[in-house]
């Protein structure tokens, strides 16, 4: 994985017009997004990476086992996956291969990652403030000091205690429903980027010690969790470009504006949702760097666990999928939404198998 993208200063680079030439040239857009070490993941990486039972000690005054009877957890997992059945339906279609407490365990993360995400964008989002998402962040240190709230919380409590997951990415999850309170306009790709990690990359990083590096991996773990960070990135930049219509309707454009600026674009064109060239040469440039980052995901997805690829890669090939709608719609993501069809969506799940088999390389390490 090239790591000098983000070990270097990102910078928009402008190639020279040519004389003579009345064809604009626009730039490259940059891909690069902000150093790991500056979201200093590092440290999440070093202690999701330790044995179960070493985190467990060097964390014991907030990882004693919590006290619930069998019965009570059981049902708190059941409504997780319920929940995680009903929203996201292909992805759960993918647990099931999972072995039984790894599936539990993503359940529970899915549901607290959806509840906090509800907190800005769901049915009392009207009733949003810091206070609200100072008590949530509250709620999850109460979490992983194993006194839960409710019992969907219970179950991520179970989880906490049962893998080396590390706070902090539930924290940065938390700040990007904080910067969702603060800013709708991002002035650069920078910008956008610690935006797209706090909200969707730390997914990845949550979900890593859950699903499991394979035995065979001939990856460093800091590569698996790099890409496990692309894949968030890839995801949510692809959100974004599907939402821009509807974002629009809020007041809100989740563009670079200096990237704007380079195809002669504004906030203005963006409200006035009109699909001209100019925009849709911008919008070529977005879906590249998209799949710049699904790009880079590819290379990890296939060094997890066996049982645990399947939903990963059904993940990454779907989230394709919505980029390839923008371009079948001319770009036109003001009025028409990019979905992929249930049809397509079925016909990519023997795909997503395949390219979650063993590589020839691994299984003869």
């Amino acid at each position: 994985m090239p790591q000098r993208l983000f070990t270097t200063r990102a910078e928009v680079t402008y190639m020279p017009l040519k004389k003579q030439s009345s064809i604009p040239v626009f730039p490259e857009l940059t891909k690069a997004g902000i150093s790991l070490t500056d979201l200093r993941v590092k440290e999440v990486v070093q202690k999701q990476s330790q044995t179960h039972k070493s985190f467990v000690r060097e964390n014991d005054h907030a990882r004693r086992k919590p006290d619930f009877h069998p019965d009570f957890l059981e049902e708190a997992y059941e409504r997780c996956r319920n929940i995680c059945a009903e929203y996201a339906k292909t992805f759960y279609l993918g647990t099931l291969l999972m072995t039984e407490e790894r599936r539990r365990a993503i359940w529970a993360i899915y549901v607290w990652c959806r509840r906090t995400d509800e907190l800005v964008d769901g049915p009392n989002a009207v009733y949003m403030s810091s206070e609200v998402l100072e008590r949530w962040e509250e709620r999850l240190q109460d979490i992983f000091n194993g006194r839960p709230y409710d019992m969907l919380d219970a179950a991520l409590t179970d989880t906490v205690f049962k893998f080396p997951l590390d706070m902090k990415p539930f924290q940065d999850m938390i700040e990007g429903m904080r910067m969702d309170t603060r800013k709708c306009r991002y002035a650069n790709f920078q910008e956008l980027y610690l935006y797209c990690y706090n909200v969707a990359g730390t997914v990845g990083l949550m979900s890593v010690p859950i699903m499991g590096i394979s035995p065979e991996s001939l990856m460093s773990v800091k590569r698996v969790y790099d890409s496990a960070l692309y894949l968030g990135i890839g995801n949510q930049l692809t959100n974004i470009l599907r939402d821009v219509g509807e974002d629009a309707m809020r007041g809100r454009v989740y563009l670079p504006q200096d990237e704007l600026a380079q195809f002669g674009l504004s906030d203005k064109d963006v409200f006035s949702r009109k699909v001209t060239n100019r925009w849709r040469d911008f919008m070529r440039e977005q879906i590249t760097r998209a799949r710049f980052y699904f790009n880079l995901a590819e290379e990890g997805a296939s060094q997890l666990d066996k049982a645990s690829r399947w939903p990963v890669w059904s993940s990454l090939l779907l989230y394709r999928e919505i980029l390839d709608a923008i371009e079948e719609n001319d770009y036109d993501n003001f009025s028409k939404r990019a979905c992929v069809g249930r049809t397509k969506k079925l016909l990519m799940l023997p795909l997503a198998y395949t390219r979650s088999l063993p590589s020839p390389s691994m299984a003869f390490h």
